[in-house]
């Protein structure tokens, strides 16, 4: 008998060991998804929370080591008297973005949805008692823009959130409590999003890179949950890291993919997955009132430009307000990305990197035998473009349809223009043969 328990043990630890490490295989409409939000190549990122009040960004709690206690009370005075989330959704497609990504809950622990797991939340916990992200859902499903929750895996507030990171260690925390506890509210608040909101694009976690590389967050077992509720929510991670198994999107924080200015992506090698970019207007992702270092409408443009022909998608912040509002130089500028979107939009929407990779005067996009040329810095009027033995049919200037001269070899084709391209993005489309 004791023989027969120890090989039925066995045999469950041998299934379930098979199972761990069984790989994923994401469903058809997991596929559909990737490919529509490769598509897209443009979103709002939204991080908004009880930390606008006080204006100094989203990691105020962390950075002035604020008592986790003293900062709770924030949410007795949080009220954005001024949140319209059908406004929000119109000017995100004034910008000309296909998606929204919102911070459901950050790393000070405030949920900006109504959650059983906590009265720590935007309705039981302060006197707005308002839903924002049900609000932001419904909007988003009604004007056809696609909603993405941005979830923080860490957390300075709980206490088990245990064995504390390398954040939050100033806060005042005390209390040593059960990793499962947390665990448990996490999958609990996923289940919450994803069956109470309708259709959600995908979970974009972040905050990975708080516990040491060989932590165990259970990570499969979280992507599976997610994956048995929405099959086609895509998974993404802002770990800093190459895709880990169950997940289906890469991001890049500040950075194209393949760069590491900010040296956030020393170890993001790029694998296989839809790509996305995520980066700030000004150096801020919170409202930071006293940071007026917004990028130029050049600058933004010129980012979208080169993340699309990074085969990347842009993800743009903006940081709302405390009466929820989206600060009026972000509105101009998002505005300006869309009335140029409204001209040049065929030649990022639906593309994928072009043949001819990034270089000093720009990038191509490319959908499917039309290759876009997007020189944002050349002073000649003499074009050469290496086309890998691709042979062109034709070429044209993208704006006004004018043919462009041009004369090919073996390599590539030699482009004339009437002059030299001065434009903000000069766009030449060449169709190969």
């Amino acid at each position: 008998m004791k023989r027969l328990i120890i090989l039925s043990l066995l045999a469950v630890a041998i299934a379930g060991s098979s199972q761990a490490q069984q790989k994923y295989v994401p469903a058809a409409e997991n596929l559909k998804n990737r490919a529509e939000f490769q598509d897209m190549k443009f979103g709002v990122f939204i991080h908004w929370g009880i930390y606008s009040m006080m204006a100094d960004g989203e990691w105020i709690m962390n950075n002035k080591n604020i008592n986790w206690q003293e900062y709770a009370k924030l949410a007795d005075g949080f009220y954005p008297s001024k949140y319209d989330a059908e406004k929000w959704v119109a000017d995100v497609k004034a910008a000309g973005a296909k998606y929204i990504c919102i911070t459901s809950r950050h790393h000070d622990g405030f949920s900006m949805f109504h959650t059983r797991q906590s009265p720590y939340n935007i309705v039981d916990g302060t006197p707005f008692k308002r839903d924002i992200i049900k609000e932001l859902a419904d909007a988003c499903h009604k004007q056809g823009v696609k909603l993405h929750f941005y979830y923080s895996q860490l957390d300075w507030r709980r206490s088990d959130y245990f064995p504390i990171g390398r954040t939050g260690r100033g806060v005042g925390r005390t209390e040593q409590g059960s990793w499962d506890s947390y665990h448990r509210f996490m999958l609990n608040q996923l289940t919450e999003l994803l069956t109470n909101y309708g259709e959600i694009g995908a979970i974009w976690f972040d905050g990975q890179w708080d516990q040491p590389a060989d932590f165990n967050w259970r990570l499969r077992e979280i992507y599976d949950h997610i994956h048995s509720i929405q099959p086609g929510c895509l998974v993404i991670s802002n770990h800093h890291l190459a895709p880990q198994e169950g997940e289906d999107g890469q991001t890049f924080e500040k950075d194209l993919p393949g760069h590491n200015t900010t040296g956030f992506s020393a170890n993001a090698e790029i694998g296989q997955l839809p790509l996305e970019t995520c980066e700030t207007m000004n150096n801020s992702w919170g409202y930071n009132i006293t940071d007026l270092k917004y990028k130029s409408e050049k600058e933004l443009i010129h980012y979208l430009i080169k993340a699309a022909g990074n085969n990347a998608n842009l993800l743009m912040n903006v940081g709302p307000r405390p009466d929820g509002t989206f600060p009026d130089i972000a509105v101009q500028r998002y505005k300006a990305m869309g009335d140029w979107l409204k001209v040049y939009g065929e030649s990022i929407y639906g593309t994928r990197g072009g043949l001819v990779t990034p270089r000093d005067w720009g990038v191509t996009t490319q959908k499917e035998n039309r290759l876009y040329v997007h020189i944002l810095n050349y002073k000649d009027k003499s074009f050469y473009l290496p086309t890998n033995g691709k042979k062109v049919k034709s070429a044209r200037v993208f704006l006004d349809k004018k043919p462009v001269k041009f004369t090919q070899d073996v390599d590539g084709v030699l482009l004339k223009f009437d002059k030299v391209p001065d434009e903000l993005d000069y766009v030449v489309e060449l169709e190969l043969k």
